[in-house]
């Protein structure tokens, strides 16, 4: 089946209704997961006749919603959809028959979408006379949804470390005070992050020390619409070591432990979702956590932990992003440093990371970075 590529020339007018399709997509971003983030616009050349985005998992999909805002009028229309529609009976029905139902004349996607086969629907767009192009705005498309198709083609989750630092790259003092290096711009910002997670990731150490809530809390009219869906908060504690009475076993959230096999589950641990996993010397197999979470149907982690956690990440390459906060302070020699990394021989030796994002959040300095 041949399919229009990323080649096709597209009009200015192409590009003008897929980058509002890709704006309505990022509206799902804390309440599609698993699900990826799709919206969708219908128009009769420059004009927007329908709009829709996918707003919860199990819920319509985009081109449903906006075929419904386009009502008669989408006969005729092209559709112009940031992911491949969908030709598979899941909770929802399949939309490639929904805009041939609907009369579309011409259906636009940004990228496919990994879950389909052959292109399930596409074959079937195409023999109802449907004009089928793909690949326009591709690359935002596929950054919208990184976690998704880490999840898909890597066999595991996006993972991302969430970092607060002073200008020295110190996370905290030396008795391991930290609370507040950032402020309240900054801890508002994490929480937007979080919400956009799948799970939320930290170690025995850090639940030990810091008992750590890792919940979405919002500053006073703050909250997104619509609410974001529950995260996951992930503890890896290899010999089930925290205490009783620490937050992260609550309850209060959905909560999964991660332990060493050989492992005896004390009776605090029992009301708990576990996962028990090998491990040598005491330490979890990260690659295999990972790939545990990506079988559950997580897209993207965020690592909230203490430099010898989030170091075994980064040293072990599972580290996709960087999300690191820099206060204009000093805490200087005597605080506590960014990551736990092995020593090295030489500068040539040091890993290479890229800005991908810098701005300012309050008084802050919000720097997201990717491996070079």
């Amino acid at each position: 089946m041949s399919v229009a590529s990323g080649s096709a020339r597209f009009s200015a007018v192409d590009h003008a209704h897929m980058a509002l399709a890709l704006r309505l997509a990022a509206r799902g971003g804390h309440t599609t997961r698993p699900n990826p983030m799709v919206g969708c616009v219908l128009a009769h050349g420059g004009e927007v006749v329908g709009s829709g985005w996918h707003r919860r998992a199990g819920e319509a999909h985009a081109e449903v919603h906006a075929l419904a805002d386009a009502g008669a009028r989408a006969r005729g229309a092209t559709a112009y959809v940031t992911l491949e529609p969908c030709g598979r009976h899941g909770r929802t029905p399949p939309c490639a028959d929904a805009l041939i139902a609907a009369g579309v004349a011409r259906v636009v996607f940004a990228c496919e979408d990994g879950f389909q086969h052959e292109g399930d629907g596409l074959s079937r767009l195409r023999a109802a006379g449907i004009a089928v192009e793909q690949g326009l705005m591709r690359g935002p498309a596929r950054e919208l949804n990184r976690g998704f198709f880490s999840r898909i083609e890597r066999g595991r989750p996006w993972l991302r470390i969430k970092l607060g630092a002073s200008l020295d790259g110190r996370t905290a003092l030396a008795d391991g005070r930290s609370q507040w290096i950032t402020g309240a711009a900054a801890r508002a910002d994490v929480m937007r992050w979080r919400a956009r997670s799948c799970a939320l990731l930290t170690g025995a150490g850090t639940a030990r020390h810091d008992d750590p809530r890792l919940t979405l809390r919002w500053p006073a009219g703050d909250a997104p619409e619509p609410a974001p869906a529950p995260v996951l908060r992930v503890l890896l504690d290899a010999g089930l070591t925290v205490p009783a009475g620490h937050r992260l076993l609550d309850g209060s959230a959905p909560t999964l432990v991660v332990h060493a096999a050989a492992t005896t589950v004390p009776p605090r641990f029992l009301a708990l979702e576990r996962l028990a996993l090998p491990a040598e010397h005491g330490r979890l197999d990260l690659g295999r956590v990972l790939a545990a979470l990506a079988a559950r149907g997580c897209n993207e982690v965020q690592v909230e932990a203490g430099a010898t956690l989030a170091g075994a990440f980064v040293a072990s390459g599972l580290c996709d992003e960087l999300l690191l906060y820099l206060a204009p302070r000093l805490l200087g020699d005597g605080g506590r440093g960014l990551l736990a990394l092995p020593a090295l021989a030489g500068l040539d030796e040091a890993r290479a990371w890229r800005w991908h994002d810098v701005r300012q959040v309050g008084d802050d300095l919000r720097l997201l970075l990717r491996p070079a």
